[in-house]
């Protein structure tokens, strides 16, 4: 039961239907208001128009710059009280379309007449459902859902299941691959078994996509709770063979042997790393998926037949730059990501002394410690272990805080030796020594502020009572 919408939407539909046009909110805001998700904390939405771009723009305003229909609306030009967001609501014409030739974008559009018609062209049946707002009287919502495939159903089952003939629909556009896995991992449902097959069957079309929208899928699934789910689906359709073969090429190789501590190959390993790992930043948890993908190329065996990965890292690092150069990282994301990757394989004991931590502090520097901390979390727990983490960790970890945090000591006082003799008017002696403990003492029990100009003030008070 829908209850309220927000007055901006409202406002909208107002403002179409007041002027004779049909119009019908789409899309994610739908299925969430059907799952009893509260109108407030929806933030994308989606309306579908019979009113031409033209005619929409005379109505709202905003900007039309593309064939596909779609206005674009700031949302603090429908909602003054909205001025600080950078959201947009977006108001498309109802289209039917032909042709794909790039397995992505339609090659003829052709206005539609009906909801029911622009319903039919997209992807999932739980995206195919349309609100219909029929009064709004006296605060009361009276509303139609628009449901031509099913997709209630779905909802309630939690399925992604495609409009039609899945082949069709991924052959049209080949990012629905991507999106159905993406998905059913942001909602937790499951994929349809002609849907999945479907997926399996056509994963290699996913090759005609841009990088760039592949990486957005990605990273999509990687900020969920679910991502150790969404890369397992990636795997069984076939479609991590095809966007991330450097992850794939590891399954298989083994790690398991005497005095190694692994009990899963890489590849598994790599995949419950990211599963343990803490982190909630998506670039972190893809260092996490990918910090041992250089020992496919380096694995080897010593003397003893232990399994041997010498220098994983630095073979690590030169594939994580070339994975940031094809998906089209920004320059400080491929920085971040290529440095956990390169020394993620720090090593902590009883020996490690305040000039490891510093070194460390260096390489990693200071703003990725948090996050190197949680990649080894996932990577200790994707190794088999049981605990987070070990008394060598957090050693090591109270090492870097005293590295990033000193004591405070004389040595932080806002003056020095030379202020004091020469505000005093004192040769060097045991003097300003013992000054300077005074005013250290001072500031240390809160008695005195660690600023110059307070402390040459007490030093004046010093002064003073030596002249007396």
């Amino acid at each position: 039961m829908i209850k309220k919408l927000p007055a901006y939407c409202l406002k909208i539909i107002d403002k179409f239907q007041k002027n004779g046009f049909s119009i019908q909110i789409v899309g994610g805001a739908v299925r969430d208001l059907i799952s009893d998700k509260s109108a407030n904390q929806i933030k994308d939405w989606d309306f579908a128009t019979n009113a031409k771009p033209d005619q929409t723009l005379k109505l709202v305003g905003g900007f039309y710059d593309n064939k596909y229909g779609t206005v674009k609306i700031p949302l603090s030009k429908i909602d003054p009280t909205q001025i600080e967001s950078r959201e947009q609501i977006e108001i498309t014409t109802y289209r039917s379309e032909k042709g794909y030739l790039d397995k992505r974008h339609p090659d003829k559009i052709e206005w539609g007449k009906t909801i029911e018609e622009d319903l039919k062209r997209r992807d999932f049946t739980i995206n195919a459902i349309a609100l219909q707002l029929t009064s709004f009287t006296s605060g009361k919502l009276s509303y139609e859902i628009i449901d031509p495939f099913g997709g209630q159903q779905d909802l309630q089952s939690k399925i992604i299941r495609t409009v039609g003939d899945p082949d069709e629909r991924f052959s049209e556009d080949s990012l629905r691959l991507l999106r159905a896995v993406r998905i059913a991992t942001q909602t937790q449902f499951t994929i349809e078994n002609k849907t999945f097959e479907s997926i399996k069957k056509n994963a290699s079309l996913i090759q005609n996509i841009s990088q760039e929208r592949i990486r957005d899928e990605l990273f999509k699934i990687l900020a969920t709770d679910f991502a150790y789910d969404g890369f397992m689906m990636l795997r069984n359709t076939g479609l991590l063979e095809l966007v991330l073969p450097e992850v794939e090429k590891c399954f298989g190789i083994e790690q398991k042997s005497i005095h190694r501590h692994h009990i899963y190959d890489v590849g598994n390993h790599l995949f419950f790393s990211l599963k343990f790992c803490p982190s909630k930043d998506p670039l972190v948890k893809f260092a996490t998926l990918l910090h041992d993908v250089g020992k496919p190329e380096t694995a080897g065996k010593d003397k003893r037949g232990t399994i041997t990965f010498y220098n994983h890292e630095v073979a690590g690092a030169k594939i994580a730059r070339q994975i940031s150069d094809r998906l089209h990282l920004t320059r400080k994301e491929r920085e971040k990501l290529v440095t956990l990757v390169r020394w993620h394989q720090f090593s902590v004991d009883e020996a490690t002394t305040l000039t490891a931590a510093r070194r460390f502090i260096q390489r990693v520097g200071k703003d990725y410690i948090k996050d190197m901390i949680d990649l080894r979390i996932g990577d200790r727990l994707g190794g088999g272990l049981k605990e987070a983490t070990s008394w060598r960790l957090n050693r090591f970890l109270n090492l870097i805080e005293k590295v990033l945090n000193p004591p405070f000591s004389i040595r932080d006082l806002a003056i020095n030796g030379n202020d004091v003799m020469e505000k005093l008017n004192i040769k060097p002696s045991p003097q300003v020594g013992k000054i300077l403990n005074k005013i250290f003492e001072a500031v240390e029990e809160g008695k005195a502020k660690n600023t110059k100009e307070n402390l040459l003030i007490r030093l004046e008070e010093f002064k003073q009572k030596a002249q007396k």
